[in-house]
């Protein structure tokens, strides 16, 4: 029998050991500065096999992995007896029967003078959402070009991509060099086309580097003796040796988004988050935007103890001599060269979701640690990546990547993505399922954000409700077409009447007999015909009135949005709850009918959808209610109204 006294022991000094290693790795590698790229390229041009030599160069994989990659080589690599080093990056089943890149792969090395998390990012053109996730955080990447292939679509595509992502390293690697004899003239062919390209794009300097990645040639030492006529760095030489993006960084305007108001007692109050750029010491004068109030810098405040000075890259907590006003979201800035606020911009956006994105819906737009509602027009320009052309859109669809305008609900702090990815670069989230559907870049504020500003009234909307001695409200009738929506708001609005309150009914058709003439029945005219009508019921609840509105309006993000522009419990959703078939039984407009027929196209209910809400204030059923009866009921839920 094993003594387990002594097991234990043994186990307390293996770990022991372990932890003495890791220290040890710790204190190797902690002090270096790290380096995060990409690569990228047409399909087959050698990136995982490229990072695989990378990572076996820089002895970075363990002797069991060593073990299994033999072992993977043999059954599946596509290198006969060699060793396939993309296997070390190509880990999904799906990846490895296909023998392609489908999914962003992460991998971590180090070397004597730098650490390294490289990103293998997939080249088939369905997957750019996956590439732009890769890019979003690199400061250089691989374009790989296949010396047999030359540049490629992909090769423009990508490089593109990398370009609007704000890479500003780019490394030209021309791979195979192997399978053309180290032609030097096939190298210097490829370059010069690549230059031209380059220089269409914006792109003003790249590396050009002839590399085997399946030979290790150029690859971490250089020159290789197969390439006597290149006398430049290997590529792992350049990777070691490129100037940071928070270098850089260092010599910007101070900004630093909060991400956290730090308050552990009530002797405490300080504000913590990432410097995005530039230094900050105590005594420096700031200010918080959007708000625009100003303070100066008390101390900085990290868990090691206070700073004298910090800088880009680090995270630290900032407390101030003044009580100012500041919170989560908030930036604070250098104050005599704060970065703009604003609520208009223009935009390019690379769209994420399977859903096509529909002008006019309210998404929220999350920059740094702010977080606000947004809505975006219909595109100016989709690019079509492969041939660079603008093309003309209304949407955008899953990977397209196009330039429109973004509103958002209150001013936010920005600058530039080109100037700064962290106040520069954002995502969409839909409201309702939450999933990311798309990330963009910032160019510039819009003229009219600045010339357009809210002009203050004496008389308050408090004192229009008064005047009418009731509370303002927006009842919303929601529900298909013919289920009794408009009859049953007239009943409430006459019952209203009745009891002398100011009320005014806003109804579907009516209102695309006027202000909403323009817009059809697509989903984007939906959204917008709400957006309006939400406007239209915000502006009327400002002068005191009970606002009664009777739209399908099917979707929930829809009428979220209409909530999100009132204050809370002056927005009260009524679903008018009919079956389909009940409501396409009465179709008195006989729409049901021609919708059936083709006739008719995006009818909701028949090929557009109805989002039934999920907690709405009141529920009526008009099957087991009379249009009076519900009426009644409405009214008496609502009551007492002041």
């Amino acid at each position: 029998m094993t003594d387990i006294g002594t097991q234990s022991e043994s186990s307390f000094k293996v770990d022991d050991l372990i932890a003495q290693d890791i220290d040890a790795y710790l204190d190797q590698h902690q002090n270096k500065t790290m380096l995060r790229f990409i690569t990228c390229g047409s399909v087959d041009d050698g990136k995982s096999t490229l990072i695989g030599r990378l990572l076996y160069d820089s002895k970075m994989i363990f002797e069991d992995q060593l073990d299994a990659l033999e072992s993977d080589s043999k059954k599946v690599g596509t290198q006969g007896e060699e060793i396939d080093f993309a296997l070390l990056v190509d880990g999904l089943a799906a990846e490895r029967e296909q023998g392609i890149t489908i999914d962003v792969a992460y991998r971590f090395f180090a070397t004597e003078k730098r650490k390294f998390i490289v990103a293998d990012c997939p080249g088939h053109e369905q997957y750019t959402r996956n590439m732009v996730t890769g890019a979003s955080t690199a400061d250089l990447a691989i374009i790989l070009v296949d010396a047999r292939k030359g540049v490629l679509v992909q090769t423009r595509r990508h490089s593109y991509l990398c370009n609007l992502l704000g890479i500003k390293n780019i490394v030209l690697a021309v791979n195979k060099m192997d399978l053309v004899d180290y032609d030097q003239a096939k190298f210097d062919a490829i370059v010069s086309e690549y230059k031209e390209f380059a220089e269409e794009i914006g792109i003003e300097a790249f590396t050009a580097i002839p590399i085997s990645g399946f030979k290790g040639d150029n690859v971490t030492t250089a020159p290789s003796e197969t390439t006597p006529w290149y006398d430049g760095p290997s590529l792992m030489d350049h990777l070691e040796t490129v100037e940071l993006r928070s270098d850089l960084a260092a010599s910007k305007p101070f900004r630093m988004p909060v991400q956290w108001v730090n308050r552990p007692n009530l002797d405490f109050r300080g504000f913590s988050g990432l410097i995005a750029s530039g230094t900050v010491k105590p005594g420096d004068a700031i200010r918080v935007l959007p708000s625009g109030k100003t303070s100066n810098v008390r101390s900085i405040v990290t868990i090691d103890g206070d700073l004298d000075e910090a800088v880009a890259g680090q995270s630290v907590t900032l407390t101030l001599t003044d009580e100012i006003d500041c919170s989560r979201g908030d930036v604070i800035a250098t104050s005599d060269d704060p970065p703009e606020a604003a609520d208009q911009f223009e935009s390019t956006i690379v769209w994420m979701d399977d859903e096509a994105l529909l002008p006019g819906r309210a998404y929220f737009l999350k920059i740094g640690a702010q977080m606000v509602s947004a809505t975006v027009s219909q595109p100016k320009y989709e690019v079509n990546i492969n041939t660079m052309d603008q093309l003309a859109a209304k949407t955008l669809e899953l990977n397209s990547i196009g330039v429109a305008e973004l509103t958002t609900d209150r001013p936010i702090a920005f600058e530039a993505y080109e100037d700064s990815r962290a106040m520069g670069g954002f995502i969409l989230i839909d409201k309702v399922t939450n999933a990311t559907v798309a990330a963009g870049m910032l160019h510039f504020s819009l003229r009219r954000a600045q010339n357009v500003h809210w002009q203050a009234t004496d008389v308050t909307r408090e004192e229009h409700a008064n005047l009418k001695n009731q509370t303002p409200k927006v009842l919303w009738f929601t529900g298909l077409s013919g289920s009794g929506k408009s009859t049953i708001a007239n009943e409430v609005e006459k019952r209203l009447n009745l009891m002398n309150r100011h009320t005014f009914l806003l109804d579907g058709d009516n209102v695309r007999h006027g202000l909403n003439k323009d817009l059809g029945f697509t989903d984007a005219d939906r959204v917008e015909n709400i957006r309006r009508i939400g406007e239209v019921a915000k502006l009327m609840t400002d002068a005191g009135l009970i606002v009664l509105t009777a739209f399908i309006s099917p979707f929930r993000a829809e009428r979220q949005m209409v909530r999100a522009m009132l204050p809370d419990t002056e927005f009260i959703e009524v679903f008018v709850d009919t079956p389909l078939e009940v409501a396409e039984a009465r179709d008195v407009k006989g729409l049901y009918k021609k919708a059936r027929d083709g006739e008719l196209k995006n009818f909701t209910g028949i090929d557009s959808p109805y989002e039934e809400p999920e907690n709405a204030e009141i529920r009526v059923n008009t099957v087991e209610m009379s249009p009076q009866e519900a009426a009644k009921f409405i009214v008496d839920a609502i009551m007492p109204l002041k």
